[in-house]
């Protein structure tokens, strides 16, 4: 094997000596570089581009780099959120719609009773186990928006559904959560990144 390797080695080196030429034709002849050492030894001698070796990044910029890392795992967090709790508020839309529509048309406080207690209670068959799987996060994200989609923070939909009284109620169980029933959708200010990943959703749902 070594007798091999040092016979092609001599067939090269010959090939490559003193700007040798490789000769396959008329019109492809390539010229290599080469030098020859003190020993007679013929070397390939090729020119690279230079190479700067820089130090250890100063300390300002490796928190830039992780400070944007950061900002970008929030970044898709956000929009995997939004993804998940986005075709709830619109289908939180569509039922209000439905029941104040509905509501409209009855003239008795006890009809309007009755058909908000049918209409929770198929809701709650249709929702209960998805949204009891939400995070926290997602919850919040949910409760911005459904304000979104239905132009009412979800505390004016629960007063006007099921009174002032379970309202309270329910901001209060909102509260120890770290949600807030009375949140508004900014969609030029707070929550401008929603409104953003929300836009794309909508553009992808139409191509």
């Amino acid at each position: 094997m070594l007798r091999v390797t040092l016979y092609i080695s001599g067939i090269f080196i010959f090939f490559m000596k003193n700007d040798a030429c490789a000769q396959r034709g008329p019109h492809d002849t390539i010229r290599v570089g080469t030098i020859i050492t003190d020993t007679n030894d013929t070397l390939l001698h090729i020119w690279i581009n230079e190479v700067t070796v820089l130090g250890k990044a100063p300390v300002w910029l490796v928190k830039q780099r992780r400070q944007r890392q950061r900002e970008d795992e929030e970044y898709r967090r956000l929009r995997y959120n939004v993804q998940i709790v986005y075709p709830y508020a619109v289908k939180a839309a569509i039922v209000l719609q439905d029941v104040d529509s509905m509501l409209s048309t009855l003239q008795s406080k006890d009809a309007k009773r009755m058909y908000k207690h049918r209409k929770e209670d198929d809701l709650k068959r249709q929702f209960k186990g998805e949204l009891e799987d939400l995070t926290i996060d997602q919850g919040k994200i949910l409760i911005k928006l459904i304000a979104r989609e239905t132009g009412k923070p979800c505390y004016t939909i629960v007063k006007d559904l099921k009174g002032g009284f379970n309202a309270g109620i329910w901001q209060t169980v909102a509260i120890i959560f770290s949600h807030n029933l009375r949140n508004t959708y900014d969609a030029q200010g707070e929550d401008s990144a929603i409104e953003t990943i929300v836009q794309e959703l909508l553009a992808k749902n139409k191509s």
